[in-house]
């Protein structure tokens, strides 16, 4: 079973996958990201491979036959993609040198632009996710790409947001954020010439940091060269003080909010950033989304952003000593 089912309440997309269940559990010394696996080429740096199990398909199977006048379904159409990061088994994001970045951010540009053509497609997604913690099964450094043929609620949420401060305004919501950031410096992590990577006042997560571009971008194919060399140096930084702050790899769920396609003109608006929901408040302890998170949505952060920033700076310097 794949397709989308219609939740009213909240007026949102469930992506249903029950086939994903079937997914086999990968032998201890076996990895179909390796060279040598017969699933990718015998020498690589970075790679785009097809999910083999996708929650979303262009070429999506008609929905079972449960709909009626009150439940809605649709076709799970989309692309669901793996970005590998390297062919190394063992390496992660901030082990990797600067320049092996790029070649990671160059492909996240070169598949959003193409994904982008699909016209069905509204919304691309790009993220990762690291560590068993967050449900991390295959070890090989990787992150995913969804493409979505509709707008999730989080990001319509947003684009709500951001176009109702520009109508007020006159300015981008990011930008002020931004600013205000820059202003109180309290928060801050670190900066390049394009980028910032701050944890911000109303921080949901103890670690969680925004990675913002400092010039008004949309998504990612709007970055300059200089820009995209930024991006992948300031995204070794953070990484490399996540897994300083512990002394071992740092669990996280990265994600890159851009700018939907195929749909209105938001580029006044919306600014392309990273953001980053580290699961830990401590070094053996979890932050759990219960209750209040899951059931209302009232995130409660047992932290102070302003403490925890000052941890993560002095991550970093130990990351770049």
């Amino acid at each position: 079973m794949a397709e989308l089912r219609w939740n009213p309440l909240i007026k949102d997309w469930v992506m249903i996958a029950s086939h994903r269940q079937g997914r086999p559990q990968m032998p201890k010394d076996w990895c179909p990201f390796c060279p040598g696996s017969g699933k990718v080429p015998d020498s690589f740096d970075v790679l785009k491979y097809d999910n083999d199990f996708p929650a979303l398909s262009q070429n999506p199977p008609v929905p079972d036959d449960v709909a009626n006048d009150f439940f809605k379904t649709a076709e799970s159409y989309g692309k669901c993609e793996v970005i590998l990061y390297s062919s190394d088994h063992t390496v992660t994001l901030p082990q990797l040198p600067a320049f092996h970045i790029r070649k990671i951010v160059d492909l996240w540009t070169q598949r959003f632009v193409e994904l982008s053509k699909d016209e069905k497609i509204k919304y691309i997604f790009i993220f990762e996710n690291r560590g068993e913690v967050v449900g991390v099964t295959m070890p090989h450094p990787h992150g995913q790409i969804y493409g979505y043929s509709f707008i999730p609620k989080r990001i319509e949420t947003e684009l709500l947001s951001c176009g109702e401060h520009y109508k007020k305004t006159g300015k981008c919501l990011i930008c002020d954020l931004t600013k205000e950031e820059t202003a109180e410096k309290k928060r801050i992590i670190t900066e390049n010439e394009h980028f910032i990577v701050y944890l911000p006042f109303f921080n949901e997560y103890p670690y969680g940091t925004y990675v913002v571009s400092k010039s008004h971008k949309q998504n990612i194919a709007e970055l300059s060269d200089g820009e995209k060399d930024s991006l992948a140096q300031i995204l070794r930084d953070i990484t490399g003080a996540y897994d300083c702050l512990f002394d071992k790899q740092f669990p996280y769920m990265m994600c890159m909010y851009q700018n939907p396609v195929n749909s209105e003109d938001v580029k006044e608006f919306y600014h392309f950033r990273i953001v980053f929901y580290p699961p830990l408040r401590a070094a053996n302890n979890q932050k759990f989304n219960a209750s209040s998170e899951t059931g209302a949505w009232a995130h409660c952060n047992p932290t102070a952003p302003e403490e925890k920033a000052e941890e993560l700076r002095q991550a970093l310097k130990k990351f770049k000593s």
